[in-house]
C-alpha cells in the first residue's frame, strides 16, 4: 500500500497487508539511518564507554584498527578467538541504533538484514520457522534492533533461530530493549540474557553504552501540544505538501489492537505527517505497548506528530512509568517530545 499525492487520510481507515518477500525486503535501517557511520557517531567525551564501543564495533565491523594480537577484545588478556555477536546495551537516546546501523553499512557483505526484533518475530510468523532459518542461513551479518525478553515465546524462538545461524557462520549484533524491573535499574543484566539463550551464551560481547538522551539536548522537555485552531492549520499546511493523517486519539488506539505491530510502517506509509485530536492518558497496559511499538515506526520514519489534548509526554500512566516496561515507555516519552518538535 503506497499513498502519494496530497491530502489528509485517515489512519483507522487503513488495513495494511505486507507479505513475506515485502518483510525480507524492508530489513534495511531506517531512513534516518542510512548514512550512519562510525565517523559520524559523536560520542559524549563525560561517557567514555561511548568511545570505547564505538572503537570496539568498528573493529567488529572491520573497519576499525585492528584488534591487539591475540583476541578481538583488546583489553582482555586472552581472547582466543572472536565472538560472533555483539550486543549493545544502554539507556534511551544513547545512539545505540546508529552503532547497529553503523555496523550493518560498514561491514563488506553480501548478505546482511537489519530489522527490529518484531519484524523478525512477525517473519517467523508469516514464513514458519523452518523457512526463515532457510532465507537466512549462510547470511553475513544480522543486526536486531530493540531485542525484547518480555515475551517468553518469542524470545525463545529468536534465540533458537540465531543459534541455528551462528552454528552456520553468521554474525550477530543487537540492541536491548528489556524490562528494567526484571534485569535490574535500567541496566542489562547479562547472566540474565545469557541464561535465557541457553547454548548461545559463548556468542555475544555484552557492551554497556552509558549516557544521557541525546534527543533532550536540542529540544524541550516536553511534548508540544496545540489548540484546535493551531492544529487544523498545522495540518492543512502539511497537506498542501502531502499526505497526512487526522484521527482521534482514541479512534487510533483501538485501530492499533486490529493490525499486527509488524504492519506498523505500513499503516503510516506515503504519510508526511500524523495528526492525533484528543489525546489522552492511556490506563491499559497492551494499549499502551502497542502505541510504543506505534511511535517507535513513526521514530523509524521521521513523521512529525501534531496533536491536541493531554500532552504526549504524558500520555502514559503513572503505574507504567515505575513498573517493569518503564524503559520502553521511557523511550517513547524521549521519542515523542522529539517528534511533536519536528
Amino acid at each position: 500500500m503506497t499513498t502519494t499525492g496530497t491530502g489528509i487520510v485517515h489512519l483507522s481507515e487503513r488495513e495494511p497487508r505486507v507479505t513475506g518477500d515485502e518483510m525480507v525486503a524492508s530489513l534495511i535501517p531506517p531512513p534516518q539511518f542510512d548514512d550512519a557511520t562510525f565517523e559520524t557517531y559523536r560520542a559524549d567525551d563525560t561517557y567514555p564507554s561511548q568511545q570505547e564501543a564505538k572503537e570496539l564495533l568498528a573493529a567488529f565491523a572491520g573497519s576499525g584498527a585492528p584488534a591487539a594480537r591475540g583476541g578481538f577484545f583488546r583489553r582482555a588478556k586472552k581472547t582466543p578467538e572472536l565472538k560472533p555477536g555483539v550486543y549493545l546495551d544502554g539507556g534511551f537516546g544513547v545512539g545505540k541504533t546508529h552503532l547497529l546501523a553503523a555496523i550493518y553499512h560498514a561491514l563488506p557483505a553480501r548478505r546482511k538484514y537489519f530489522g527490529s526484533f518484531i519484524e523478525y518475530t512477525a517473519l517467523v510468523g508469516a514464513l514458519g520457522y523452518q523457512k526463515t532459518v532457510e532465507l537466512f542461513r549462510g547470511a553475513d551479518l544480522l543486526c536486531i534492533d530493540e531485542f525484547e525478553l518480555d515475551d517468553p515465546g518469542d524470545t525463545m524462538v529468536m534465540t533458537r533461530l540465531l543459534g541455528e545461524l551462528v552454528a552456520s557462520g553468521t554474525r550477530l549484533a543487537a540492541t536491548s530493549n528489556t524490562p528494567p524491573n526484571a534485569l535490574g535499574e535500567g541496566r542489562f543484566a547479562a547472566q540474565d540474557f545469557l541464561r535465557e539463550i541457553h547454548a548461545m551464551s559463548a556468542s555475544f560481547q555484552t557492551l554497556r553504552i552509558d549516557g544521557t538522551d541525546y534527543r533532550q539536548r536540542s529540544v524541550d522537555g516536553h511534548a508540544v501540544v496545540l489548540d484546535e485552531t493551531e492544529y487544523q492549520r498545522a495540518l492543512e499546511d502539511a497537506a498542501a505538501a502531502g499526505t497526512v493523517s487526522d484521527d482521534d486519539f482514541s479512534a487510533v488506539i483501538a485501530h492499533l489492537a486490529t493490525v499486527h505491530p509488524s504492519r506498523y510502517i505500513r499503516l503510516i506509509e506515503g504519510l508526511q505527517a500524523v495528526g492525533l485530536r484528543g489525546v489522552t492518558r492511556l490506563e491499559d497496559q497492551s494499549a499502551a505497548l502497542r502505541f510504543v511499538a506505534f511511535v517507535d515506526r513513526a521514530y523509524d520514519a521521521e513523521l512529525p506528530i501534531r496533536a491536541t489534548g493531554v500532552a504526549l509526554d504524558q500520555v502514559f500512566g503513572d503505574e507504567m512509568l515505575t513498573g517493569g516496561y518503564r524503559k520502553k515507555y521511557q523511550r517513547a516519552i524521549s521519542r515523542l517530545v522529539a517528534l511533536t518538535h519536528s
